[in-house]
This record gives C-alpha cells, structure tokens and sequence, in this order.
C-alpha cells in the first residue's frame, strides 16, 4: 500500500496544487491531510474546496479550529484581537456551513487497510504541540499516550524529521505551503508498506513561489492582516520561522514595557 501525507498547506494554493500533481505521478493507494489548510497564505478557501474535491480523509489541525470556532462558545478572547488577523481574513472567505463541516473534522485518523498507522496534527492530546528532537521520553508519553498504533504520523512542526520513540516510530511530514528548512519547495510524505513496517520517503516539489508571493500582493493580504500577515509573508518567502519566534520575543518585551505589535514588529526586523 502507498499512502501520500500532506500536511500543513496554509492557504498556499501554487504550493497545494504543485504537490498534488507529483502525488498523482506517484499513484498512491490513499491521500490524507495531517491538518492546517487554512491560514498563512491568502487562499484558504480554495485550498479548502481543492481538498474537498479528492474526497480524502482530513485530520483537524489547529488553524482549522481557530477558523471554525471563531465566534462560539468554544473561541478565546485573543481570537478577536490584532494577534489573529489571519484568522480573521480566512473566516471570512467561509460560509457558517463550511465552517460546521470544518469543526467536524476528526482530531487523529486510522486507517482501516492500515491498522499498525495512527496520522494526527500534532499528538493525541493536542492540536499544537511540537516535537523537537530532544523532547523527553515522559513527554512524548503524555502526547501519545494510549496510542496502539507502531507508526505515528504528524504535521504541525513544519519540519521532516522521523523520530524513534519506544516500539514506535513517529514521522513528522515537512510543510506543503509554508516549509521551515530553508527549502521554499513544497514537501509531503510518501508511506510504502513493507512486510516489517512502513518505508518513508521525504518528498520536496519545486513550485513557482512567486506566484503565492504574487497572491499576497493581489489580495492586499499584509495590508489587511497586519504584522501577523507580514510574518507570513517573510516566512512563504524564506522557507524560515519568524511568526513564532516573533511571538515568543513579543511577550518578552511586553514583560519589560507596553509594546504595540507594529512596535515589536520594527525592533524585530531591526535587530535581527
């Protein structure tokens, strides 16, 4: 069995569509989306439709439950603010029927004809946890915790690695629309089965970046998403992480004196 894993699209249509025409080149038995088609780049909304016309499995990651929660009982007060621009932008471009079929997209996915594979966002227990190589044993534990499953596959990290675990072997996909390498191609996962287990090969598709790069100027996103937007922008555009770290020297900063995002924005942009 062949199975092509995509996962972490963020609104990058030129991206999207490059990797599903290399899938098919590689006649997969099974497509499957590990989660965040929306938000990043500016076309969610096509994104969302292109997946929903392969009528293929699609595992809810956590740009999706920003984008279908938003405006429930179940949004946070942040949602709301300047911080979630993006989210805002890709809410918008829904209808509340789209959005219903997004919140019931299910959090991990087992596939049938592949008992020994589990495929979630992120782990079991959340849609935003990271594994970086040196994640502790007891940590990795609590994010899997009562998986059954030998092979795990994840998104979310935007980076490629596999990672031996235990009996286990958890493979986190690279990022089809925002990758985090330095590489701008779009990345997936092709899974062969093998009479001891899966073979996993990291696949990377060159694309015409500037034809995303061209979307964000077409749709005005930046001006319309703000600092939040212009982050994702650098990151389609460098293959590189600035959105969270951004974030993580922001709340630094604000520890030491008010900041407004488009303050911290140009300290950011100054001093690194």
């Amino acid at each position: 069995m062949r199975i092509a894993i995509l996962a972490d699209i963020h609104g990058n249509l030129a991206a999207f569509e490059a990797v599903l025409a290399h899938v098919r080149q590689q006649a997969p038995d099974q497509i499957i989306i590990a989660g965040d088609l929306v938000v990043g780049a500016p076309d969610s909304a096509a994104c969302w439709g292109l997946a929903q016309s392969l009528g293929c499995p699609i595992v809810r990651g956590n740009h999706e439950r920003y984008v279908s929660f938003f405006g429930t009982e179940h949004a946070e007060a942040i949602w709301h603010t300047e911080q979630f621009a993006p989210v805002q932008w890709a809410v918008a471009q829904f209808t509340n029927a789209e959005r219903a079929q997004i919140a019931a997209l299910p959090q991990t996915l087992g596939v049938p004809e592949a008992p020994n594979l589990l495929v979630v966002h992120a782990s079991v227990r959340s849609d935003r946890e990271n594994l970086p190589p040196y994640t502790p044993d007891a940590q990795i534990a609590a994010m899997f915790s009562g998986v059954n499953q030998q092979w795990i596959v994840r998104g979310h990290d935007h980076l490629a690695r596999t990672h031996a675990w235990r009996d286990k072997v958890i493979i986190t996909t690279g990022a089809v629309g925002l990758p985090m390498d330095g590489n701008p191609a779009a990345q997936y996962l092709l899974l062969d089965g093998t009479p001891t287990g899966w073979h996993a090969q990291h696949q990377a598709v060159a694309y015409d970046l500037n034809v995303t790069l061209e979307r964000f100027a077409a749709t005005k996103y930046v001006e319309k998403t703000g600092v939040m937007g212009r982050l994702f922008l650098r990151e389609a555009a460098t293959a590189a992480p600035h959105f969270v770290p951004f974030l993580r020297l922001y709340q630094q900063w604000l520890q030491q004196a008010p900041l407004s995002l488009t303050e911290a924005l140009d300290r950011y942009l100054n001093r690194y």
